[in-house]
């Protein structure tokens, strides 16, 4: 005779299998999504814009204070200051705190720079996405393009992800810039350093191909980001509260995967990386 299942393994493997189906009704959103692209690029280049336009300088009340790229050039110079302040301290314990721009190059691209982005992106960007198509899910306005004969995938969806690869150009080369700039001025004003000496040391050692697989690690990333949320927020259900949930629930999962991303790309990009080399 066979024993019947205990119901706690059964809540499980039923658990299991939700999440399965969850997981496949994402990939096929995502799939839908890319391949909509061409169609956005053709059909809706005024909502594109309008999208770069919005995830750049923000909108409402995120407009008020600068936006997008104020809030991620804000953050930067507090961590640019970071940076430079653990450096001087760790290699003035060693009696080499000249070399602070060296350790301003290598760490605040390879490491610094992308993970603070990342997080500014999903904090402004990600969330207001997220929220936003919430709000146009529960009021309606999602099945009313459908009505008016208007895809929603291709007009909501596809535009976010155009506009998230345009936008993110200018915003990384600003974090990037105001790290870099932050920096200096603490490593010169604050700690007495020689401006010539950090620009040379920074200048050395500050490798271009550094700097261009940082790019390609937050372009991974925003689509990354931006692909979640609008998920999240195009399947948002439940009323106001249940956008509240939806924008919680992107948030968590987009900051787990920004950080496995960057684990992932750094092992496969820097993993047999030899160009840095300090020698006698």
């Amino acid at each position: 005779m066979i024993e019947p299942t205990p119901p706690h393994t059964r809540r499980y493997a039923d658990a299991q299998l939700e999440n399965i189906d969850r997981l496949g009704d994402q990939l096929l959103f995502y799939g839908k999504a890319y391949g909509s692209i061409p169609r956005a690029l053709v059909r809706y280049k005024r909502e594109v814009v309008t999208q770069i336009a919005a995830i750049t300088f923000g909108s409402g009340a995120l407009a008020a204070v600068g936006g997008s790229a104020a809030v991620v050039g804000f953050i930067n110079v507090m961590t640019g200051t970071e940076v430079t302040t653990q450096g001087y301290a760790s290699l003035t314990n060693v009696g080499i705190e000249v070399l602070t721009g060296l350790f301003v190059a290598f760490i605040s691209v390879r490491i610094v720079v992308p993970v603070v982005a990342a997080v500014a992106l999903v904090a402004t960007v990600g969330a207001g996405i997220t929220a936003e198509l919430g709000a146009r899910r529960i009021s309606d306005e999602i099945d009313a393009l459908e009505v008016m004969a208007i895809p929603p995938i291709p007009y909501l969806v596809a535009t976010r992800i155009v506009a998230g690869l345009a936008a993110i150009t200018p915003l990384y080369a600003l974090a990037l810039l105001m790290s870099w700039l932050a920096s200096w001025l603490a490593a010169t004003s604050l700690y007495g350093l020689s401006a010539g000496a950090y620009a040379h040391y920074f200048t050395t050692f500050l490798i271009p191909s550094d700097v261009l697989v940082s790019y390609v690690e937050v372009v991974v990333m925003s689509v990354v980001i931006v692909s979640i949320h609008c998920y999240y927020g195009f399947h948002a259900s439940g009323g106001p509260a249940g956008v509240g949930v939806a924008v919680g629930r992107s948030v968590r999962l987009s900051l787990i995967l920004v950080l496995i991303t960057l684990f992932a790309l750094t092992l496969v990009l820097y993993g047999n990386s030899s160009t840095l080399h300090i020698t006698r």
